[in-house]
């Protein structure tokens, strides 16, 4: 049976982060660090109780609409009391896990091993072995090598620090005992603080403490400063990469793309190198991504090609469409079936209808382009009016030929011909041709007699 509930403690400030920002929300894959230790916790069956007290609103905030409980730590006095604040979150028995917030390169698979070693003991603890264990609390065994109590770094002996198994700040509790221990601990004088690690000591006392040796330190190890944070952030990529990978994603330099928890990509897909997919990015069978091209929210159908350089932000693009190099698709962007966007082509609100083309050095924002339309190079629809945003219509089967401005409100009908260079303030109708720009005069001669007085001829 699994534990119902995970205590995670998540009140400190984190000083060594040198930072304004609380420790736990540092970003790591799109997610603060704290969202990775509460989703391993959910993996492995536990509700996530997160204690907090610095910055609490804003550690509230990142879990906005999750299964989640919190409980406030009202003065941070260490561990143990960071503990008993989340008492009142959680059942009258049972067990609890309690693990640190700092710490999101733990397994939900560890967490799993911890409760199963538990039995029905008073306290599990997990431990591991360093040859150096600086600041880590030192676990201590009797003659017999049964557990007896934990000591800080900060206060043990030259003999307890050459210890080499060390307290990774994971542990399971008997909810009622912990309720009844709590209570008893004293805070430590030089810091007055309550340390949870005190009660290893009062299990071992009624035979009711176990310990679980962790073979892989760098999974449990806490995050301090932002030296360790890079580091934890290349462990989670190489994961996350790694489980495309084995799901059938080719990638051409694996070791140079960011890819977030939450994207889905599907087999077949082809990622060149610097590739950055964030959000709820979801890339479909037969995708070909070039190098360097950025997705956030995105949506990408079967046998899209999306040329390096570009970048899709909450924009949807369907089968077989074809996007860049160097084009940008903001926010509610639809290239539709078949449609293509070229090289530095930006679209925004708009519409691409299916096998419609924009090729070149475009604008569309605010508009709605029919099937099979062709939008010259630099053309561009002008949306807005210094005060208000408006629609450009473009028919099925249009042309718009280059460098022309559509600006806004206004329409130009199916298959309809706008001449290159034209300023369209007036709605076109369908099948017309319509050009607006000024008229061509030419002066013969007038360039020799322009060179000469200049000096130039």
């Amino acid at each position: 049976m699994q534990a119902d509930f995970a205590v995670i403690l998540a009140a400190g400030r984190g000083t060594r982060m040198k930072s304004k920002l609380a420790k736990v929300l540092h970003p790591l894959l799109g997610r603060p660090m704290v969202a990775h230790v509460a989703a391993s916790a959910r993996r492995a069956g536990l509700r996530p109780v997160l204690v907090v007290n610095h910055q609490e609103d804003a550690v509230r905030e990142a879990f906005a609409g999750d299964d989640v409980l919190f409980a406030r730590q009202e003065q941070t006095r260490g561990t143990g009391d960071a503990v008993a604040s989340a008492l009142t979150a959680l059942p009258d028995s049972g067990t609890v896990v309690v693990m640190a917030g700092d710490a999101p390169l733990l397994r939900a698979e560890t967490i799993a091993a911890l409760r199963a070693a538990h039995g029905d003991a008073a306290v599990t603890v997990l431990t591991a072995q360093l040859d150096d264990g600086a600041h880590y609390g030192r676990l201590e065994r009797d003659a017999q090598g049964n557990p007896w109590r934990i000591v800080e770094a900060k206060e043990a002996s030259t003999a307890q620090l050459a210890i080499g198994e060390i307290n990774t700040g994971l542990y399971c509790f008997d909810i009622a005992w912990l309720r009844a221990a709590l209570p008893t601990l004293k805070p430590h004088a030089h810091k007055d603080e309550i340390y949870l690690t005190d009660v290893v000591e009062l299990a071992a006392a009624e035979g009711k403490c176990r310990v679980q040796v962790h073979s892989e330190f760098s999974e449990v190890q806490g995050i301090n400063d932002r030296y360790e944070l890079a580091l934890a952030r290349e462990v989670l990529q190489a994961r996350v990469s790694e489980q495309h990978a084995r799901n059938g994603v080719d990638f051409e330099q694996i070791s140079s793309v960011v890819i977030e928890p939450d994207v889905v990509i599907a087999a077949d897909v082809q990622i060149g190198p610097g590739v950055i997919l964030r959000g709820r990015t979801t890339i479909a069978e037969g995708v070909r991504i070039g190098s360097h091209c950025e997705l956030i929210d995105a949506t990408v159908g079967e046998d899209v090609d999306i040329h390096s350089f570009s970048t899709l932000e909450s924009a949807t693009v369907e089968r077989g469409g074809s996007i860049g190099p160097y084009a940008r698709l903001r926010p509610d962007a639809l290239v539709c079936e078949g449609a293509r966007v070229g090289n530095f082509v930006e679209m925004k609100k708009s519409r691409l209808g299916p096998g419609a083309k924009a090729n070149h050095l475009t604008y569309l924002g605010d508009a709605t382009v029919g099937a099979g339309a062709n939008i010259g190079a630099g053309t561009i629809t002008c949306n807005y009016d210094g005060f208000s945003k408006s629609q450009t219509e473009i028919g099925a089967g249009a042309f718009v030929g280059s460098n022309s401005a559509l600006v806004a409100p206004v329409t130009v009908g199916e298959g309809a011909i706008v001449g290159a260079g034209s300023v369209i303030t007036k709605n076109v109708p369908s099948d017309a041709v319509s050009i607006a720009r000024g008229t061509q005069s030419n002066i013969d001669g007038a360039a020799e007699r322009f060179r000469s007085r200049k000096g130039k001829s």
